[in-house]
């Protein structure tokens, strides 16, 4: 049975840090409730990178309805606006169907972008960006030190070292030739009722279960899938090579870091990385966080009893 929308559109978002069971816990509510899955992990969007972004298996992706996996070559760009307004028909689909969309994945500012919308933008100007890419590589700093001539406000938001937002913001600066629109002027997902689950490990326990992630991941293809990725054309400088556990692949690949250099160098850093993903979910007070890992029992029990209580229409959608 589906849901009936002339009551409900409702919308499930899993987040939370790297490593916590995401995939897995969507994967059983979408069996539980009729669900369909929709990535929001900006390195899942790109064909070709399995291994090192924990890609969910095509025997799970086939089990379950999965969209927005494998979408992007590694030489396309792929901004939160573009991200939010495919992402947007997606959800529409799924819900027109009669289906549950449950978006899952790390991204905070793909999910901020497609619940809660950005100020109206304009796209990407490649001979514009390049000029300011080259102008950065040629004098470090040049461009936080022009976005804080032309936007003060902007500039004081973004690090001097984030090079990729300096270029959005200039780019977006110069070609509207206006101070950039404030996020007021952002338009939210309207008609669906949206509901958050974080998910919050105890913290040692998640940084072991990363730590022995990432040494799998160098031990069972990591490598080999990056050596396929540049044989089959890519040079090592699209972006998703700047990844974590990618950057390091193509270290050790280069011969600037050993096996054991570039482990630990992934451990570290992923580590970093889950730290600042909860402190950026921490600020959405929408969250109901769960205090354990995605594949455990007694979270997806919590989690399926939350979403009864939230969503009373899905008790039918049981499989």
């Amino acid at each position: 049975m589906t849901l009936d929308l002339a009551h409900e559109r409702p919308v499930l978002a899993i987040v939370g840090p790297t490593g916590a069971g995401k995939s897995a816990l969507a994967l059983r509510v979408a069996q539980t409730f009729h669900g369909e899955i929709v990535n929001c992990d900006s390195l899942q969007l790109y064909r070709g990178f399995d291994v090192g972004t924990a890609k969910p298996p095509l025997s799970e992706r086939q089990a379950v309805p999965h969209h927005m996996f494998d979408v992007l070559d590694p030489q396309q760009g792929y901004s939160a606006g573009e991200y939010a307004r495919h992402a947007r028909e997606v959800i529409r689909a799924i819900s027109d169907r009669g289906s549950l969309p449950i978006i899952t994945g790390g991204t905070g500012f793909y999910l901020k972008a497609l619940l809660y919308g950005l100020p109206d933008l304009p796209p990407r100007d490649s001979i514009l960006r390049a000029g300011l890419e080259a102008r950065e590589k040629n004098r470090p700093g040049a461009l936080h030190r022009l976005l804080q001539r032309l936007e003060p406000t902007a500039a004081a938001r973004i690090h001097r070292n984030d090079v990729r937002k300096l270029v959005r913001a200039l780019e977006v600066r110069i070609l509207t030739r206006s101070p950039l629109p404030p996020p007021s002027h952002a338009e939210p997902l309207r008609g669906y009722r949206i509901f958050e689950v974080g998910l919050d490990p105890d913290r040692a326990h998640l940084y072991e279960a990363l730590d022995e992630r990432a040494g799998r991941m160098f031990r069972s293809g990591l490598i080999e899938e990056v050596e396929t990725l540049l044989a089959g054309g890519c040079l090592g400088a699209e972006k998703p090579f700047e990844s974590l556990g990618y950057k390091q692949a193509l270290q050790y690949l280069y011969g600037t870091l050993s096996l054991e250099q570039a482990i630990a160098s992934t451990q570290l850093q992923t580590r970093q990385y889950a730290k600042r993903q909860l402190t950026w979910f921490r600020r959405d007070k929408q969250v109901q966080w769960l205090s354990g890992f995605g594949h455990s029992p007694f979270t997806i029990g919590q989690c399926l009893e939350l979403i009864r209580a939230i969503f009373p229409a899905l008790h039918s959608q049981k499989t």
